[in-house]
């Protein structure tokens, strides 16, 4: 049985440790070997389409790009291990490029290989795992061999006769870099630029193939984050490792003991609403644009498990646990904080992509009256204390326990009149903020405002009634639409404007763009009419939501509607007021998409020869007492 004390050693390997051991995955290979336990691994959402690329009877090219931690050299040691039916050995070299001689059929229908050698070809499978450690730095000079070799790429993927394939893993940046620096060492580099050229175009065109190219092309950062993290849960969770854990018989105040805070986070992470709020989160993180690699969400889920701030790289050890019980600081090691980086320090925080990306969201900062006067208040006030007891009390490990009680009375009392004491109460009080995100039932999310707990207070509606809608091909609620519609028209004129079945563009006669836009140019009708209307399309493939509008058949324009620029308008119909929280980017790429619309607006003219408005007349937007538009046209003196 695996001791509990190599098994949480071994996981360390993945969390937030400063050497940053977590970063490759040949690292994690090694330690795994030393410690003769099994690394962490499921089936990459791409790695069947890449083995199959490779191992096909006509094998074509791969370039797999993504940023640190998105499976590039993972993706690589599988295809290696396919075609050396798991022999590893070759793989454990440093060197960033390593080779493979295969038997293929000559005949590039049939598979497997013939039997018979005159029916068999040699293809070599060249792998370089990692292109920035495998190219020369910019200016130093490029070996020969290595010229030749990329030479003999580019050939392949135009020559459909070529016996060489090759897998090639590495950032999109450092791989257009690299072709760019090879080029300008030859004069005769059409070959070298028509394969630039289809990198360029695969990589703008977010496509893997291209046609009359040998060549499949992976970008791993545009994969799904709440995809990876279903699997990525489910592979941790299960892994053999806590096996040994559980069956270990260790006493009440012992590591895995009942009064262990590592026991109760594994326990904690299994729980469906956990699952269903992180697959919220990691979800709105992509459709807001941001792709969290895999390695991120296994260092995030270790760190969940680990952290405690009081320790050694701020992860907990078997050892750790004696010690932490005893001082009492077991709430120190919640789930609920560790899963937002909040054990760790805040230079180390900032700098780790997932919890920079979970702070967006402000969970633990954001708040209501009512959940702070069931923190602050409800275990003395009747109104609160049926949550207080179900959220705090209840929770014996990271509820209210005897440190929260104390901070609270002194806030509550005005006994602690030192900033210290203050801010370890405020600190509290986030961290219990964050287990409320956790703990609110699903059915309880409106009566407790559980998305007001981040500055995404539409969040839960953007993918239950929005995109969950949108994926199954249902129509979105009239009601949403009209805000939208509302708070696009609020932003095009800088007014308190309430019409929603029309989006009106309107400038303020030399400047689209200004605060306050009264000459109206145009409406476009939200509903079809005549060729006009607003649809809302959902992109499986780039978990995005267009909002399209269409001023004919052909002439349109999209705006990616994605979670911030969602909650910018809804707030903006609501409140009527710019969000202070949200920068002025998401304002002025309203604002842009107004001037594409203006654009369009002005081709549609020209597609229908309709004859310009003449400058002499003026249509005046004004609003009654109820904020309706009202349009006065005015005639100039020239």
């Amino acid at each position: 049985m695996m001791q509990i004390e190599d098994w949480i050693r071994f996981l360390r390997k993945y969390g937030p440790i400063p050497r940053n051991d977590n970063m490759y995955d040949e690292t994690i290979q090694r330690t795994a070997r030393r410690y003769k336990i099994k690394p962490i691994e499921f089936k990459h959402p791409h790695q069947k389409k890449v083995i199959d690329s490779i191992i096909s009877p006509d094998p074509v090219s791969i370039i797999l790009t993504g940023t640190a931690g998105d499976g590039k050299t993972h993706l690589c040691r599988k295809v290696w291990g396919a075609l050396k039916k798991d022999d590893l050995k070759g793989w454990a070299s440093d060197d960033p490029y390593l080779n493979l001689k295969v038997l293929y059929p000559k005949d590039r229908e049939t598979w497997p290989p013939p039997k018979e050698r005159e029916l068999r070809r040699v293809v070599t499978i060249h792998f370089i795992r990692d292109l920035s450690a495998w190219a020369p730095q910019d200016g130093y000079e490029w070996a020969p061999e290595k010229e030749k070799l990329l030479f003999r790429f580019c050939k392949a993927l135009f020559d459909s006769s070529s016996d060489d394939v090759f897998l090639v893993a590495g950032n999109d940046g450092q791989l257009i870099e690299t072709f760019e620096r090879f080029k300008k060492r030859f004069e005769d580099i059409d070959l070298i630029q028509k394969a630039l050229n289809a990198f360029e175009d695969l990589l703008v065109d977010d496509k893997q193939e291209k046609e009359g190219i040998r060549l499949r092309f992976f970008n791993l950062s545009r994969g799904n984050s709440s995809e990876l993290f279903q699997l990525a849960v489910e592979s941790f969770l299960n892994h053999d490792g806590w096996r040994g854990c559980l069956e270990t018989n260790a006493g009440e105040n012992e590591a895995f003991g009942p009064n262990c805070p590592i026991r109760r986070n594994f326990e904690l992470l299994q729980t469906p609403l956990i699952h269903s709020r992180m697959t919220s989160l990691f979800e709105l993180c992509d459709y807001n644009g941001l792709h969290v690699p895999l390695r991120q969400i296994l260092l995030m889920l270790t760190n969940a498990i680990l952290g405690h701030p009081d320790v050694k790289d701020r992860l907990m050890v078997p050892g750790d646990v004696p010690g932490i019980i005893s001082a009492g600081t077991v709430s120190k090691a919640s789930i609920y904080n560790n899963l937002f980086g909040g054990n760790l320090t805040e230079m180390r925080r900032n700098s780790i992509t997932v919890f920079d990306y979970f702070d967006q969201f402000q969970i633990g900062y954001e708040t209501t009256n009512r959940i702070d006067n069931i923190l602050i208040f409800g275990e003395e006030n009747e109104l609160f204390s049926t949550p207080f007891k179900e959220f705090m009390t209840e929770d014996t490990f990271y509820g209210a326990d005897e440190k929260f009680h104390a901070a609270r009375r002194g806030y509550i009392e005005g006994t602690e009149e030192n900033e210290t004491a203050t801010k370890d109460f405020m600190d509290l009080l986030i961290s219990q903020r964050r287990g409320l995100f956790f703990k609110i039932p699903k059915a309880s999310e409106a009566e407790f405002g559980l998305w007001k707990l981040t500055v995404f207070k539409y969040a839960g509606e953007y993918l239950d009634s929005f995109v969950d809608v949108l994926k199954s091909s249902g129509s979105v609620s009239r009601q949403i639409i009209s805000r939208l519609v509302r708070g696009i028209n609020r932003i095009f004129t800088g007014t308190l404007i309430n019409n929603d079945r029309e989006i009106f563009l309107a400038t303020s006669g030399n400047y689209s763009q200004a605060r306050i836009c009264r000459i109206l140019i145009d409406k476009i009708s939200v509903y079809p009419s005549k060729g006009e209307k607003v649809q809302l399309k959902h992109d499986v493939l780039l978990k995005r939501v267009i909002l399209s509008v269409y001023l004919t058949p052909d002439i349109f324009e999209d705006f990616d509607l994605n979670l911030i620029r969602y909650e910018f308008l809804s707030r903006v119909a609501d409140e009527g007021v710019l969000p202070a929280c949200f920068s002025r980017e998401c304002y002025e790429d309203i604002l842009a998409f107004k001037t594409r619309l203006l654009a369009a607006q002005k081709r549609r003219r020209e597609a229908m020869r309709e004859p310009p408005t003449p400058i002499s007349e003026l249509n005046i937007l004004s609003l009654s007492d109820q904020g309706v538009a009202e349009e006065n046209f005015v005639e100039v003196m020239l």
